[in-house]
């Protein structure tokens, strides 16, 4: 396929943009790429560390369950190594492990957007994926439990006790 652009060189270039929900793919030549700005450079200074700081310093704005803007925390800082949040999306990386809990206010959100949720959801390995799949049910089960029995919903209650024992059942418990 020749560059639609130059109409000389193979188009070896492929980019998509999104604008306003309204999608554009384009497939140029490398010249062509860069004379239009399409093309990344490695003077561009693209890095993990500036994605991920946008991610984190997204301007105030109002989402659709909240009625007050979002703003960036300006002087949070983790107690026990002392990095502050502005220092972690410069450099994309925590100091210790009690910056995961002083941040949480702040990542939920952004892994929210990134991910769709905030529980690791890794893949499963084929030999024991049965069984991880009904403990993840026996815990949701137990969770569902506990509160029908705290609301006094008994009978909900004993049909949920009564699933919970057949997965244990089957997991030999």
């Amino acid at each position: 396929m020749l560059c639609p652009e130059c109409g000389k060189r193979p188009a070896t270039i492929h980019y998509t943009k999104i604008v306003n929900g309204n999608k554009t793919e384009q497939y140029l030549c490398e010249i062509c790429a860069h004379e239009k700005g399409e093309m990344p450079t490695l003077e561009s200074g693209f890095s993990f560390q500036k994605l991920l700081s946008s991610f984190l310093n997204m301007e105030p704005s109002f989402s659709d369950h909240e009625s007050r803007p979002t703003l960036k925390p300006q002087t949070l800082r983790c107690p026990t190594c002392g990095i502050t949040y502005n220092q972690f999306g410069k450099f994309g990386r925590f100091g210790c492990s009690d910056c995961y809990y002083t941040f949480r206010s702040h990542l939920e959100p952004m892994l929210r957007r990134i991910h769709g949720h905030t529980t690791h959801r890794g893949k499963i390995p084929e030999r024991t994926k049965g069984e991880l799949k009904i403990r993840r049910q026996l815990e949701i089960l137990k969770e569902r439990l506990a509160r029908k029995v705290q609301a006094e919903e008994f009978e909900e209650a004993a049909r949920l006790r009564d699933q919970i024992r057949a997965l244990q059942e089957q997991l030999g418990q």
